[in-house]
Order: structure tokens, then sequence, then C-alpha cells
């Protein structure tokens, strides 16, 4: 797949990879690491070069998650309601997302840039549950700062090996998958804790 792409960002160049990039953020079913791989397998090459490599990413990267962001953010609670929120306790289970989106919504734009498989969700939750945009932009920018630079030299450093690079990216999103569902496990007990003990004063 890393060829495949590799083979279109080399024709288009930088345009290529910010498009490819753009498309990811919008649900384009191709991971978003497989093509900085590609970026960094044709700094490799010497086809295209470094810095501008890095700055093409970061804009393409943070430009579609914004874009996923303001869909959220456009459609609202519609969005809720086509995960079946809108039931007899919807309000009560919605007013539940927005206070953890108020009070933890910083770092979970953060984290969900490392997460593949829950980013998509988290930023189209931010969307529609309230949060400011300079605030998903700040930390969405935060964690592409980290995230980019990083898979990108991978596939600069690992060149034509770039399967060892793709297991390397793997096997670090199974370790953040399970640190974050240990977190939501021990959030869930502390409010199933809080709220047995509200019931039982009443």
């Amino acid at each position: 797949m890393v060829g495949l792409v590799s083979t279109y960002i080399e024709h288009f160049t930088y345009v290529g990879l910010f498009v490819v990039l753009l498309l990811c953020g919008m649900g384009l079913p191709l991971p978003e690491d497989v093509v900085l791989l590609a970026g960094g397998y044709l700094v490799h090459r010497g086809i295209i070069r470094y810095p501008a490599t890095l700055a093409i990413s970061l804009l393409g990267v943070v430009a579609g998650d914004n874009m996923l962001f303001f869909f959220g953010r456009r459609v609202g609670t519609g969005l809720l309601a086509y995960f079946g929120l809108k039931r007899p306790r919807s309000r009560e289970q919605v007013e539940r997302m927005q206070g953890f989106m108020h009070r933890h919504g910083p770092l979970t734009i953060f984290y969900a840039r490392f997460l593949a498989g829950l980013r998509a969700l988290i930023y189209l939750s931010a969307g529609s549950l309230g949060v400011r945009p300079r605030t998903f932009l700040f930390f969405d920018l935060l964690g592409a700062l980290i995230s980019v630079p990083i898979v990108v030299s991978l596939g600069y450093i690992f060149g034509e090996d770039i399967g060892t690079a793709i297991r390397y990216i793997g096997g670090a999103e199974h370790l953040l998958w399970i640190v974050a569902l240990l977190c939501v496990a021990i959030y869930a007990t502390r409010l199933l804790v809080l709220q047995r003990a509200g019931e039982s004063k009443t």
C-alpha cells in the first residue's frame, strides 16, 4: 500500500501529499500513517525535501482534522441522533457527554491524534458537543506537531525497509489503545461508584 501511495505522491509531489492527507481526514479509507510513511520514503529517495514534506504533511493533517470537527459542529445533535442517543434519557446522556468534553476535551483531542481507530469519532464528537474551534485547533496541532514528524521520519530512516516502520507504528498504537482502554475503564468505574453513592443518599 505504501508503494501505491508513494507512486501517486511521486507524480503529484507536494500537492498530491496534501490532497491525499486531506481526503484521509474527510473519510478516505486509507490509513493516514501510510501516507506520511510514503512521504518520508520519497524523502529517502531524494524526490521531495524533508522540511517541505513535514510542513505540507502537518498542514494536510490539521486541515483534514478541522474539516471533521466543523462537520460535527454543523450537524450538531443530528450526529448524536445518528448514534441512537435521541431516546427518553438522551438529554441526560448528552449532558453527561458535554460535561466530559468540557472537563477532558483538550486532552482527549490531543491523545486522539495517536489513536487511529478513534480519531475521527472523537473529532466529530468534539465539534457536535460544543468544543471551541480555537481549543480544538490548538490541541490537535499540538498532537500533530509530535506525531507527524515521527511518522515521516520513520519513513525516511527505514527507507526501503518500510515494512519495519509499519510494524513499529502498529506496536506503538496497540500500546496506546491499551492505555486508553484502561483510562476509560477507570473513568467508567468512578462514574458508577459516584452514581450509586448518589442513589444510596436518596
